[in-house]
């Protein structure tokens, strides 16, 4: 137990060093959360500071939560490493969503669960990825693309077996988990899907 409760720790703390914050502050002089939609996420970032900004926090958000899930693997080699990888990826995305460094105010976590995904069973990261992708493109509402993907999540574990980096059980229940998490984060654009007011982005230049 005290191994998970040390896992958990730490992928906390990486998921609590938000990067659209630093980076905003940094390039754009302000923070992130206090313009546009006030997330601190990838898709504010991009417009409210621009297309590389969100690139580089799309990418650090994405090793978030790669580096939590190959910590936790190597941690828990002497004990439950399908637990202890799944502790650690609820653990950052709830460190991205809460960060103590920064107000418990962060992001949504769909960047960090991209990068779980990929590194828990790159099969179906893939297929989530492709589908979200997807649906943006034929929608252009990025929370669309990441809650059906969020909700496919659980339903992939139930039919694929094999690419797991860690050999156990309890997948289904902790893709259910993370889909729990991605939905209550996007609660406010779900009213607004519901309300048929929802933000889409542009893909002109």
């Amino acid at each position: 137990m005290g191994m998970y409760i040390a896992v958990a720790i730490i992928a906390y703390f990486i998921g609590s060093i938000n990067f659209s914050v630093i980076i905003s502050k940094k390039v754009a002089g302000f923070d992130l959360r206090e313009k546009g939609s006030k997330n601190a996420g990838t898709t504010n970032m991009l417009r409210t500071v621009g297309k590389k900004a969100a690139l580089v926090v799309l990418i650090c958000d994405i090793l978030k939560g790669v580096l939590a899930i190959i910590i936790a693997k190597l941690m828990t080699s002497g004990v439950n490493q399908a637990i202890g990888v799944q502790v650690a990826a609820v653990a950052v995305v709830l460190g991205h969503t809460f960060p103590i460094f920064f107000g418990f105010k962060g992001g949504k976590g769909v960047a960090t669960s991209i990068g779980i995904l990929l590194v828990i069973n790159w099969q179906i990261g893939l297929i989530c990825i492709v589908y979200g992708v997807l649906i943006l493109l034929l929608t252009r509402m990025v929370s669309l693309g990441s809650i059906t993907a969020a909700l496919l999540f659980p339903v992939l574990t139930i039919f694929i077996r094999a690419h797991y980096i860690a050999d156990g059980a309890g997948y289904t229940i902790f893709g259910i988990i993370m889909a729990i998490i991605i939905l209550f984060n996007h609660r406010s654009n779900i009213k607004r899907l519901n309300e048929g007011t929802e933000n889409r982005i542009s893909f002109k230049k």
